[in-house]
Order: structure tokens, then sequence, then C-alpha cells
């Protein structure tokens, strides 16, 4: 079972790809670090809203007592970075948003990637590429089934070959509607593959001990 306590922090939550939950398993992270301290929640790129307090923005779901959160660049466009940026006539400073990611804060500091590993920040600079260079463990979230085993082993093996730690991978079953008895056996052919540690994620978005966490 999962013990987000034994996290490091920073953090990044790193996702296999758009719409696999890594704002949900964000949010249940701080708040499950809540009860250990205050939380930072930074999100380096967010598309899609053109305000931070926007209904769709990621930190408004991740947002609670205790918990602050972060933007650092905000592009109208739901599109990748480099294309919504290019769409508002703009260019990204990457180095800044480095340093932004890496002030200090009080507390823990949870990060949350944009799409896939791999989505275009910069003309020939992709988001692993970029964050690789900050040397943060990470968590990747993966969807419960069909597809999720190639996704997933891809994106570990991306992640691995540049050196970084995975804490955990977490397969979501609620991002795709999976029965948790298939993602279960996901999971556990995933084992055979990684030298990490992968857990389902259950149902009830407060208990991480929960039957299948």
């Amino acid at each position: 079972m999962l013990n987000p306590a034994a996290l490091p922090s920073p953090l990044w939550v790193l996702g296999t790809g758009t719409g696999v939950g890594k704002t949900q398993v964000a949010g249940r992270l701080a708040r499950a670090w809540v009860s250990l301290g205050p939380v930072t929640y930074r999100k380096p790129f967010q598309t899609g809203v053109d305000r931070a307090d926007h209904p769709e923005a990621d930190a408004s779901a991740v947002a609670g007592r205790d918990i602050a959160v972060e933007n650092h660049v905000l592009l109208r466009a739901p599109l990748s970075p480099l294309a919504a940026a290019r769409q508002e006539g703009r260019i990204l400073d990457l180095p800044a948003a480095a340093d932004w990611c890496l002030r200090p804060a009080e507390g823990r500091v949870l990060l949350e990637g944009v799409g896939g590993l791999m989505v275009p920040l910069a003309p020939n600079i992709h988001f692993l590429a970029w964050a690789t260079d900050l040397k943060l463990p990470c968590v990747l979230v993966a969807l419960g089934g069909l597809g999720t085993l190639n996704h997933t082993l891809l994106s570990a093996e991306a992640l691995m070959l540049r050196g970084w730690r995975i804490e955990a991978v977490l397969l979501n079953p609620g991002a795709d509607g999976t029965p948790p008895g298939v993602a279960e056996a996901n999971a556990e052919l995933l084992r055979g593959f990684l030298p990490v540690p992968v857990h389902v994620l259950g149902a009830c978005p407060s208990n991480w001990n929960a039957p299948r966490v």
C-alpha cells in the first residue's frame, strides 16, 4: 500500500498522457500531506485557461486549507505549451520556469506536469528534457485499462533512461472506467517489468490505505 508520508518532497506528479488523472492524484497527495504540515502545489505550465482562478485550472481542484497553489505560465489555448504559446506570440522562458519550480517554500512541495512526458515546451525541447535538469523524483500516473501497459512501460523507461527516481506508478482506473479487477491485473503485469512499486488507485479520494491503493 502506498504511504504518502514516505514520499519525498519536492515531488513531481507526472502522467503517461493527457487525461490520466494527474490533478486528481496531486489533490489526493496534497490532502494526505497536509496532515503533516503546509503543502505548496506548483503548476509551472497550464494551458486552456486565461487566469489562475479559472474553474478549469488544475490549481482550483487542488486548493484547500493549508494548501497553497501556484501557477507560473498560463496559456489560453488547450494545446501543448509550445503550440499555445505560439498562438499568443510568446516564447516560454524555460530557465525562469525551472528557477520558479525550485524556489523555497514552507512545508512540502508538490509539482504537476503538463500532458504527457514529451509534450513540447519549446522548439526541440519537450517537458521531460526540461524537467530532468531539476533532478526531482516523481510518481507516474497512468490509466487502468487497455493500452496502459505499453504507455506505462514506455514512459517509465524514458524516465529511468534519464536517471529519474520513480517513487511509484499509480494506475487510475477511475479515469477510463476500468473495472478494479482489470486494473489490478494490469498492475500485476507491470510489477513483473518495473523495478518500482505499482499501485491501483482506490475509489475513496481520502483513504490511501483502501484495499487497492
